[in-house]
């Protein structure tokens, strides 16, 4: 059976229904946790070939990447994070050039690219 169910009890003059219908978060999508998961990868190759001070810069914004338990849950720490990985990425080059087209990918899944 599909279909709304609507249950009323009591009162007098009752019209009108709310349906609260809400699309998958853009965070839930396949597609999403693969572009994060590879932006990953690719960020823990960079990372030894990186000063220490920029090693560690990537070090404090992967719990906001990756959803850590230390993570902020807000949208705007994750695309600092991506931003702050994307920067480090393009001091070193082309051999940073991947883990900024992934960031790329990553916030146009986001809608913020």
């Amino acid at each position: 059976m599909s279909g709304d169910n609507v249950n009323m009890y009591g009162g007098s003059g009752n019209t009108g229904i709310q349906n609260n219908h809400f699309a998958p978060s853009a965070a839930d999508s396949p597609e999403l946790r693969d572009a994060v998961r590879e932006l990953l990868r690719l960020v823990g190759e960079l990372r030894g070939q990186l000063p220490p001070a920029s090693a560690r810069v990537l070090d404090d914004n992967l719990p906001a990447l990756s959803g850590g338990a230390d993570a902020s849950q807000a949208p705007e720490e994750r695309h600092r994070a991506l931003l702050a990985v994307a920067g480090i990425a393009a001091t070193v080059s082309t051999v940073g050039e991947p883990v900024v087209e992934a960031v790329r990918k990553v916030l146009g899944l986001l809608g913020a690219g």
